[in-house]
């Protein structure tokens, strides 16, 4: 090998290989530092296209999450609601036979019209409640809430009138009815009134049930889609670390390399002293 000046091949070998050294070791250290395979796009762009979509789905499930959280919150409100109202009817059957006793005075009798009254107008008011403004009974279905992230499966709450005079209690709670002793005002009537509210009750336990398993079908779905996301992004500290030696042994012997290659052109002295 001929001996010159100029030029020191083996110093640029070993300056190259410990500048690819430098670059790999400084990834490894990104990679460990950040605890992401994909610091950047060019570390794996199709993995961060994928990485994104799924970040973005999981996103949205967790929306889905909050929304049927509170549509089970609304149907427990509307539950609460007509267990109340059973009991008010309860009371009100109650009411009605003890107002056929025929040792009851005139008075006896107004004071138990005077809390039919009153039960009937809490009827009234509990078919008008609401849960942050929507609401709870009437004609009108309080919406379609979905349960998927794309948006491509709803379960519908069904409208529930409380006060109607076919599906829901009808006379019992007409404000111009105002005495137990009214031929409408029947046992018969109130109890017709108690299982239309016991079967509101049940469709509203159906659909409780399954916005509870919708809700455990996404969180499922969720975890699921997390952890394909974590295989593409996330980085393998035990194999990663790995690497992170070996990288910071090679730029350890190339540096030492490095300082002797530039030490190879002193024999060109020696030749000329």
């Amino acid at each position: 090998m001929s001996v010159v000046i100029n030029t020191n091949y083996t110093a640029s070998v070993a300056s190259n290989n410990l500048a690819a050294s430098q670059s790999m070791l400084q990834r490894s250290i990104n990679r460990l530092s950040s605890g992401s395979k994909i610091v950047g796009p060019s570390d794996d762009s199709g993995g961060m296209a994928v990485s994104m979509a799924l970040s973005a789905t999981t996103r949205r499930q967790g929306a889905v999450a909050n929304n049927i959280g509170n549509a089970i919150s609304l149907l427990q409100t509307q539950e609460g609601a007509l267990k109340i109202s059973g009991k008010v009817l309860e009371r009100i059957s109650e009411l009605k036979v003890l107002s056929l006793d025929i040792t009851k005075s005139a008075s006896d009798l107004a004071n138990y019209d005077a809390e039919f009254n009153a039960l009937q107008a809490q009827l009234r008011d509990t078919a008008d409640a609401t849960f942050n403004g929507v609401d709870l009974f009437g004609s009108s279905s309080p919406g379609n809430v979905g349960v998927t992230e794309d948006g491509g499966s709803v379960i519908a709450i069904l409208a529930r009138n409380l006060t109607d005079s076919t599906t829901g209690v009808g006379v019992i709670s007409d404000s111009s009815v105002t005495s137990l002793d009214d031929a409408a005002v029947t046992v018969s009537a109130i109890t017709t009134a108690l299982e239309r509210v016991a079967t509101m009750r049940a469709a509203n336990g159906a659909e409780q049930s399954r916005f509870g398993f919708a809700a455990e079908l996404n969180t499922v779905n969720k975890a699921n889609l997390e952890a394909a996301n974590s295989r593409i992004v996330d980085v393998d500290v035990a194999e990663e670390s790995t690497q992170l030696a070996r990288w910071n042994i090679l730029v350890q012997a190339g540096t030492a390399m490095l300082a002797q290659a530039n030490q190879s052109n002193q024999a060109a002295l020696k030749l000329l002293s």
